[in-house]
């Protein structure tokens, strides 16, 4: 091989090699959102609402970690009356989108003050 074949031939090599490296880098992480126990932490999101199933059932579901989760099913949760973030940055699924386009806050407790009954929620995303 000459010496300007062997220069392309690694140019070329190391050009393959930074690509790579930088998809491998960027690439974005698991889900790692896991449904919890509520209990008497606070630092957990925490959803409370009704079930689809019988919207009178009033409960509570709390999730940890970052990452999000859907659900469809008559006994997940469909209707949410208040969010309370704990230590996450929360997004709800609604309306085919995530709400609100500014994701809520650390230590708030969301309410829809206009809708008594909640809103249809089927995902929730903590940052």
């Amino acid at each position: 091989m000459t010496r300007r074949v062997k220069q392309l031939a690694l140019s070329a090599l190391t050009s393959i090699v930074a690509a790579t490296s930088l998809t491998v880098a960027t690439a974005p992480q698991a889900s790692a959102i896991d449904e919890v126990t509520c209990g008497v932490r606070q630092d957990l999101a925490l959803v409370y609402g009704h079930r689809l199933s019988d919207g009178s059932t009033d409960d509570s579901w709390c999730w940890a970690n970052a990452g999000e989760v859907r659900w469809s099913g008559a006994y997940m949760l469909g209707w949410a009356e208040q969010i309370s973030t704990g230590n996450n940055v929360v997004q709800w699924h609604g309306d085919g989108r995530w709400q609100p386009g500014t994701p809520i806050g650390k230590w708030t407790i969301y309410t829809w003050p206009n809708h008594s009954g909640g809103v249809r929620i089927d995902g929730l995303k903590i940052f």
